[in-house]
């Protein structure tokens, strides 16, 4: 491993937070590029993922973690438990919240969590800045605040812009401890390409069909094939619980499937630096997401 100045840092830093408070985004915003797929749509991150920073003093390894809620499926009791297992081998925790909105039971029940089970510092993170209005700025931080009494530090964020998140950054350098660096420096994720290809499909599909089916959307990939002419031929099924579900993701004609395929080729392109042969089909599995049996095969 590549000689390391004295005083360099290195650790874990475990974001935790409810779904859709802008987990996945704050990480993508500090690696440079994206390691986890985000959608306006609340469940998106369902399992941990490593967004790893190097700096010439430092290396910061984010863990990304399914959003903490009330589970209705056991697929939702496996993504809490995956948030939580996050927690113990972290050596700080950002506890990332929506500060345009005051605090919901979901945070209250995350910060009482947060009490009992955090050993590391806990630094709150007020994201969403931007959609705070003026007069609801104190009210809303000291309601935060009052959930951590014993947090580290705070800091105001926009993860979409990048407000604050220097600063947000010096706070977690601040906290890390002298150590070597625990990946090599060119690496940015522990993600295997399988699953990050498997995710952006599933992404897709969150960006472009309705409410009511991406929580009982999953991906798996069936084929990954190198092509004699240097082409990667991939092979996908994306699952839904429902007909209706199937028959949204397909479109009329297809026309939805085509989309979805085209943009996670064009994106996996991009990424992967090569070219893709993307083929996709759509299967009903009726509540697939109580079956651990079959989730577990399930990439994204």
């Amino acid at each position: 491993m590549t000689e390391v100045p004295p005083g360099f840092r290195a650790g874990f830093v475990a974001v935790i937070g409810k779904p859709n408070v802008g987990k996945s985004t704050l990480i993508n915003h500090f690696v440079g590029r994206k390691v986890s797929i985000v959608s306006p749509r609340p469940q998106t991150t369902r399992r941990r993922i490593l967004g790893i920073l190097n700096l010439p003093n430092a290396q910061v390894v984010f863990v990304d973690t399914p959003g903490i809620h009330k589970p209705k499926y056991k697929l939702g009791e496996r993504m809490v438990e995956e948030a939580m297992g996050a927690l113990p081998d972290a050596d700080l925790i950002l506890f990332v919240v929506d500060a345009s909105k005051m605090p919901s039971a979901e945070d209250k029940q995350i910060a009482q969590l947060l009490q009992k089970e955090a050993r590391a510092p806990i630094v709150l993170v007020l994201n969403k800045m931007d959609k705070l209005p003026p007069e609801k700025v104190k009210p809303h931080t000291e309601a935060y605040w009052q959930l951590v009494p014993n947090h580290a530090d705070w800091m105001m964020t926009n993860a979409v812009k990048g407000h604050n998140c220097d600063k947000l950054l010096e706070i977690i350098l601040k906290h890390l401890p002298e150590s070597p660096p625990f990946f090599p420096q060119e690496q940015i994720t522990d993600q295997p390409e399988r699953l990050f290809a498997a995710d952006i499909i599933r992404e897709k599909v969150l960006l472009n069909t309705y409410q009511e089916v991406p929580h009982g959307v999953g991906v798996v990939i069936d084929q990954w094939e190198e092509r004699p002419n240097g082409v990667l031929y991939i092979a996908a099924t994306i699952f839904v619980e429902r007909e209706t579900h199937k028959g949204i993701v397909i479109g009329e004609g297809g026309k939805m499937l085509k989309k979805i395929g085209q943009r996670a080729r064009e994106e996996l392109e991009f990424w992967l630096g090569r070219k893709i042969y993307l083929e996709l089909w759509v299967k009903v599995r009726e509540d697939w997401r109580n079956d651990p049996r079959f989730f577990t095969r399930v990439q994204s």
